[in-house]
């Protein structure tokens, strides 16, 4: 049975963070994007993340920011990750500190394949929703129709997710992991330990009507 892996992003608190550890996520993300209402300084990640046991990924988002700030960022929180979600070009991403994520925003006539393919060194694509001037977190899901069947990168999945339709995400487009932020928050920036909860059990619920 092959497992849906997921990514809990925009941690804010030590106490979300341990909350999505116990309740089985695979990855954190931390948001360095000052306009983000779930941004956090680079100290303020290193100090959640020296709490993050072994095994869990830390992942750094990042909005057309310079390499030095996110080289210095990515080291002082040691950070697993680095997924970019602004107009990083496929130079620009090669010469990035970390491994990383790349970002597509599903606006009209994207042509998802022949992004992609410009990324050929990312570790993953993340699907997101567009939304004029949001570059994430919009709380609004796309037509996972749109989605290719036939993909050669693994797919990261975003946009609207929640325990009520990640089960039918997953069982839509089969994703390598699924991505949520809002959707599992009573507000911006403060996670719900049980909708992480409902979130990852709905995951696993449909990775398993699935094998």
């Amino acid at each position: 049975m092959s497992r849906t892996r997921v990514k809990i992003c925009g941690i804010c608190r030590e106490e979300d963070a341990r909350a999505a550890v116990e309740a089985g996520a695979d990855a954190l993300g931390f948001v360095f994007y000052a306009k983000s209402p779930r941004a956090v300084t680079p100290e303020q990640a290193a100090s959640i993340i020296r709490g993050i046991p072994a095994f869990v990924s830390t992942v750094g988002l990042f909005v057309n920011a310079d390499l030095d700030f996110i080289s210095r960022t990515a080291a002082l929180c040691s950070l697993d990750l680095l997924q970019m979600h602004g107009d990083e070009s496929p130079e620009f991403c090669a010469a990035l500190p970390r491994p990383y994520l790349r970002a597509l925003r599903m606006r009209d006539g994207l042509d998802v394949t022949r992004q992609a393919a410009a990324y050929v060194d990312a570790r993953a694509i993340l699907l997101d929703s567009y939304k004029p001037g949001v570059p994430g977190g919009t709380g609004e899901s796309f037509d996972w129709a749109r989605i290719p069947h036939q993909r050669g990168f693994p797919l990261l999945l975003a946009g609207g997710l929640h325990s009520g339709n990640v089960g039918a995400a997953v069982a839509s487009c089969r994703p390598w992991a699924v991505d949520v932020s809002g959707g599992v928050e009573i507000a911006p920036g403060q996670k719900c330990p049980e909708k992480i909860s409902q979130f990852i059990k709905a995951v696993a619920d449909a990775d398993r009507l699935e094998s």
